[in-house]
Formats: C-alpha cells, sequence, structure tokens
C-alpha cells in the first residue's frame, strides 16, 4: 500500500519532546484514481489523434470510420463520382445515406452545380408531380402562375431522391423517361424540357422485392441501380463507435463552449449497444450527454435504452 506519514513533536516548557502526534494517511485509492483519470485522459488523447489523423486522410469527407467497411465505401465513392451514372444508395435509417449522396456531389465535375435533396415520402403525392416537375399557368385549380420544378432547377447538377420507395407507382413511367430521354413536359405543359442532371436515389426498403409484387417498376429500379451502394448498419462496423462518438463530441463541445470526454468503460458499453437508429441514434444520444452527464462522461450517464 502507497501510505503518506507526517510526524509532529509537541514540545514541553522545558523545551523536552512530550509527544509526537502521527498523521498516517493511506494514498492507494487516491493512487488508483489518478491512473485512472490518467489512463482515461490518454484513452481520450489517443481518439483525438486518430479523429484528426482520419481526418487529414479523408480530406473534407464527412464518412468518419477506419473499418473495413468505411475504407471500402469511400473508395467506391471515388470510383462512382467520376462519372454520371445512375446511383441507388441502400440502408437501414439513420445510417448516413444522404451524406454519402454529397461526398459524391462534392467529389464529381458538378460540385459547383446545384445539389437539390428530394424526400419523397414527405411531399404529398397529390403534389409530387408538380413539386419535382413544375406546371404551366392554369395546368389546375390554383396554378395561377408557371411554376419551375425541382429537376429543372437541379439542371446541370445533381438531384437526389431520398426514400425513391415511396415513389407512387403513377408517376414512376414519367421519372423513367426522365432518365431515358433526359427530357420532361411541366404539368399542363406541351413543350419538352431537355436537362443535363444526376440523379442518386436512396432507400431502406427492398426495391427488388418490391417489383416482385408490383409496387415498383423493373424497368426503372434497373435504371436507378446503374452503380449500387450499400451502406452497412452501425453495428456491423463497432469499431467506428469510437471514433464517431468522440468526433460528435468535439462537434458538441466546440458548438456549447464544453470540455467533456468520455471514460473507456463508457466508450466499451457504447460499442455493445446495437443502434437501431444508427449513426443518428449515436449522435443524438452523445448531445444527450452534453446536457446531463458529467465530466468525464461515465456509465451511469448512459440512457437506460443504451444497456439493453
Amino acid at each position: 500500500r502507497q501510505m503518506m506519514v507526517t510526524a509532529t513533536p509537541i514540545f514541553g516548557d522545558d523545551n523536552k519532546v512530550l509527544c509526537v502526534v502521527t498523521l498516517v494517511q493511506d494514498l492507494t485509492a487516491l493512487g488508483r484514481w489518478r491512473d485512472a483519470i490518467e489512463r482515461e485522459m490518454q484513452k481520450n488523447s489517443v481518439l483525438q489523434q486518430e479523429l484528426q489523423y482520419l481526418r487529414s486522410n479523408q480530406a473534407d469527407s464527412n464518412l468518419i470510420g477506419s473499418s473495413k467497411a468505411m475504407v471500402s465505401l469511400r473508395r467506391l465513392i471515388t470510383v462512382v463520382a467520376s462519372s454520371d451514372a445512375s446511383v441507388l444508395i441502400s440502408g437501414e435509417s439513420g445510417v448516413g445515406k444522404e451524406m454519402v449522396a454529397k461526398e459524391i456531389y462534392s467529389e464529381s465535375q458538378r460540385k459547383d452545380k446545384p445539389f437539390i435533396t428530394v424526400n419523397c415520402a414527405a411531399i404529398p403525392e397529390n403534389l409530387l408531380e408538380s413539386e419535382l416537375f413544375g406546371h404551366e399557368k392554369g395546368a389546375f385549380t390554383g396554378a395561377i402562375s408557371t411554376k419551375v420544378g425541382l429537376f429543372e432547377m437541379a439542371n446541370g447538377g445533381t438531384i437526389m431522391l431520398d426514400e425513391i420507395g415511396e415513389f407512387p407507382l403513377h408517376l414512376q413511367p414519367k421519372l423513367l423517361r426522365v432518365l431515358q430521354e433526359r427530357e420532361f413536359r411541366r404539368v399542363g405543359g406541351t413543350k419538352k424540357i431537355p436537362i443535363d442532371i444526376r440523379v442518386i436515389a436512396a432507400t431502406n426498403r427492398d426495391l427488388m422485392a418490391m417489383t416482385k409484387n408490383g409496387s415498383f417498376r423493373m424497368d426503372l429500379f434497373y435504371r436507378l441501380n446503374v452503380f449500387p451502394i450499400q451502406i452497412p448498419a452501425l453495428r456491423q462496423r463497432k469499431e467506428d463507435i469510437p471514433l464517431l462518438a468522440s468526433a460528435f463530441l468535439s462537434q458538441f463541445n466546440k458548438k456549447y463552449q464544453k470540455s467533456k470526454f468520455f471514460t473507456s468503460q463508457a466508450v466499451f458499453t457504447l460499442e455493445q449497444y446495437s443502434w437501431p437508429g444508427n449513426v443518428r441514434e449515436l449522435r443524438n444520444v452523445v448531445e444527450y450527454f452534453l446536457y446531463t452527464g458529467h465530466d468525464p462522461i461515465t456509465m451511469e450517464d448512459l440512457p437506460p435504452t443504451v444497456f439493453h
């Protein structure tokens, strides 16, 4: 055991020692705490160094991770970005499909042109055609003026059709024509409008299965699926969790002017969780720490769901 002993003599009137008061302190526990803190600081420092290394080697990429899956994904993005082929990005909700689409766009020759994202599930079906392709004045009740659609606005650049599995069946032939002929008509219009555009679609559904049950056109599927990209779920690349958690914590520390860090036990617990919400869920949990967690962030700070 580590001890600190202090002895203080007590003198009488004749300057002779009457007694000695001895204080004995056990420093063993204090030493363990000190060593634990040093290990946690070192762990955090290593994570920060790894994060900086990855950022420096991934240029301006926002796709953080050193797993084989992420290295392969970044290599695939570099290959597809140099072409104008249609891309179909598949993966569970929260894996970062829009981020991958933006990476493809930022590395392409169209990076100085518009990038427009359309959530096909968020636009009412009766308005989707007008939103995408625009309409002429008087095309329908309420069309008091000509409207330019999102495809036309993205001309020369890239358009991302998110949640493409929710695209209405009756509008799929018109989208197919845009991909095949590179032209379209506004709602209520007769003039063909040529378009130079790259289409990136994304979905969390099995489009091949949808073609078999008739809810998605097979010819449209093959037009979109020229270059397929499958993003792995976070539970399939758990080695990226410490880097992602550290990156998000660094962002929120800067945003909220904090200086918090994780203990190694907390990081280990994060790695064991299945993350059904994927990267989006991890980011939300890290932000939760900034409001409720201690400094450093321990296992006790983790939400109850992370322990299941």
